[in-house]
């Protein structure tokens, strides 16, 4: 009986993905993954209602289903380490890292998962679906520009590019922070996401 429990125990752990390790990409003929290195994700803020603070998040990761050709086709499953988070501002930025924003010690990631697409004109569609920031999880519509045509590499490989953009409420994900001014709040409410892809497919 221990043998098979000790075995059991073995086969959760090479199965389980450690936590926040992100999983490895999908092996079907369409799953495109994330080029980190050629991947940024990047924000901006309102800073007392009168200029406009803005940094990048850290890595992105994920995986992309896309045919290469039709959009209906096209589905996304993206991390973003929010602890990279980076406005140029050390004390801002450790700041932003504390409870008072976004907690990264409880909350390291961000995920987008996609659900539906919808067109937006040429060259343009909308990406409806969930993101899940500091806990909390709601429905999301990113405007995406692309995606590029697809470019074979020298690998023998493809490559293609989009850029999206999102704006939410911060309140909405329990970034309640809200000191005042005789102005009016330091920090605005809404938040203007940006994340700029670039994602490979393996040669077939």
């Amino acid at each position: 009986m221990r043998k098979v429990m000790l075995s059991a125990a073995l086969a959760a752990v090479l199965v389980i993905p450690a936590a926040g390790q992100t999983p490895p990409a999908a092996g079907g003929p369409n799953a495109w993954t994330v080029d980190t290195a050629h991947t940024s994700a990047g924000f901006s803020v309102k800073h007392m209602m009168v200029s406009t603070v803005r940094g990048t998040l850290g890595p992105v990761k994920g995986t992309i289903d896309y045919d290469g050709k039709s959009l209906e086709s096209i589905k996304a499953d993206i991390s973003i380490d929010v602890t990279g988070i980076n406005t140029g501002v050390a004390n801002r930025d450790n700041d932003l890292k504390s409870p008072n924003f976004f907690d990264v010690a409880k909350f390291p990631i961000a995920t987008f998962k996609s659900k539906r697409v919808e067109g937006a004109g040429a060259g343009k569609f909308k990406l409806i679906g969930d993101l899940t920031l500091h806990g909390v999880t709601k429905e999301v519509t990113l405007d995406v520009e692309g995606p590029s045509t697809p470019i074979k590499t020298q690998q023998g490989g493809l490559k293609a590019g989009a850029s999206a953009t999102t704006t939410i409420n911060r309140k909405d994900f329990g970034l309640q922070y809200n000191q005042l001014i005789e102005a009016g709040p330091v920090v605005g409410d809404e938040i203007k996401v940006t994340i700029d892809v670039e994602a490979n497919k393996r040669a077939s």
